[in-house]
């Protein structure tokens, strides 16, 4: 199982490079000069899944992430003094 950061990384990374291009036309520029413009109509079908399941990716690293730091911290409340 990959790390907590590496998971992490992955989920942003991957949600910002599906963002970018289900929401800027870059990705439609690209395919036009490459030839592939007819390809166009079928973007959603995979860009919007991937989209969330990297969102998805970031949310498990995040709570991942807090369960680790929370049975890791110590409690000094219940300590006898």
């Amino acid at each position: 199982m990959p790390k907590d950061s590496t998971l992490l990384k992955l989920g942003i990374g991957g949600a910002v490079v599906a963002a970018l291009c289900c929401f800027t036309p870059v990705l439609l520029i690209l395919l036009g000069v490459v030839g592939l413009g007819a390809l166009a109509g079928y973007l959603d079908w995979v860009l919007l899944p991937a989209l969330a399941l990297f969102v998805a990716i970031t949310i498990y690293a995040l709570q991942k992430r807090r369960r680790t730091q929370a049975c890791c911290t110590t409690d000094t409340a219940g300590e006898q003094r």
